[in-house]
């Protein structure tokens, strides 16, 4: 896989100078959890990073619930951790890979191809008898320098400029009661974003948790043309991330991420919105 990286890679990769491995553990409502299930035990070696405070930007009137980071900061807290250009990261947390991947996308968005999601989560790690720790690691600080590619982000203007093309994919990364507008446990607002089709994210993993593969993938997308650009979107932006990888690995080209997702389409009262 391009991606993802194995557990037998990172165990054998772990105390690589030119790799840094980071937990991204994180629950939502339970805002200090992750942090303290890292202080707990994690990966050895591995750094943390949390969702709302590194890798999610000021909640304000639009953007949504977890709109882009300050990217400055985000880069000089990458820095602080010991990451620059040369070093290989891996990403990895106990919520089936959504919060490593938002961690990934940021990571691409930002120029640094090096990045990759482990396969399977910190659970199963220690399930499988592998090197914990409660130490918190330092590494030799460096400078990153974004390289940002705005190819990879979509803009609420983007979307709005696409619900009646026919030349553009949306895919909506949510539950299908949400994606339907049966129910919204989160948002205000109820319904999908017009002409989206549906690709649950936790369609892209094996009951085990570890990523389907290729083939499997290419499967669950196999009602989406791969000529076309993808724009792909969830309730705030994190488990659309899993999507866009899934889709990446694939095989597909031109995917977006809408950022700010549902959360940020509702902020907007001129949006329109579908119900099924």
């Amino acid at each position: 896989m391009k991606y993802i990286k194995s557990m037998d890679w990172l165990l054998s990769h772990r105390n690589d100078e030119s790799v840094r491995i980071v937990d991204c553990r994180f629950q939502l409502g339970k805002k200090d959890a992750g942090y303290q299930s890292y202080l707990d035990d994690h990966i050895e070696n591995a750094v943390y990073l949390d969702l709302e405070k590194d890798l999610s930007g000021q909640v304000k009137e639009h953007g949504g619930r977890h709109p882009l980071p300050n990217l400055k900061e985000l880069s000089q807290k990458l820095g602080e951790l010991g990451i620059s250009k040369d070093i290989t990261v891996i990403a990895y947390d106990d919520q089936n890979g959504a919060m490593a991947s938002r961690l990934w996308w940021l990571l691409q968005y930002i120029g640094h191809s090096q990045s990759f999601v482990l396969n399977g989560s910190y659970s199963l790690w220690k399930d499988r008898g592998y090197p914990t720790s409660n130490q918190i690691p330092s590494f030799q600080k460096h400078e990153f320098i974004p390289v940002i590619q705005p190819q990879l982000l979509a803009s609420v203007s983007n979307v709005q400029g696409s619900i009646n093309s026919k030349d553009i994919n949306i895919i909506d990364s949510r539950e299908e009661r949400r994606y339907l507008g049966i129910e919204e446990p989160i948002d205000p607002v109820a319904g999908h974003i017009p002409g989206a089709k549906h690709a649950f994210w936790l369609d892209g993993f094996e009951q085990n948790g570890l990523w389907k593969d290729t083939a499997s993938q290419q499967s669950r997308f196999s009602n989406v043309e791969k000529e076309k650009p993808i724009i792909v979107y969830c309730g705030s932006g994190v488990t659309a991330c899993p999507n866009v990888l899934a889709l990446k690995e694939a095989g597909f080209e031109d995917v977006k991420l809408y950022i700010g997702s549902w959360s940020d389409w509702i902020s907007y009262p001129d949006n329109p919105i579908e119900k099924e």
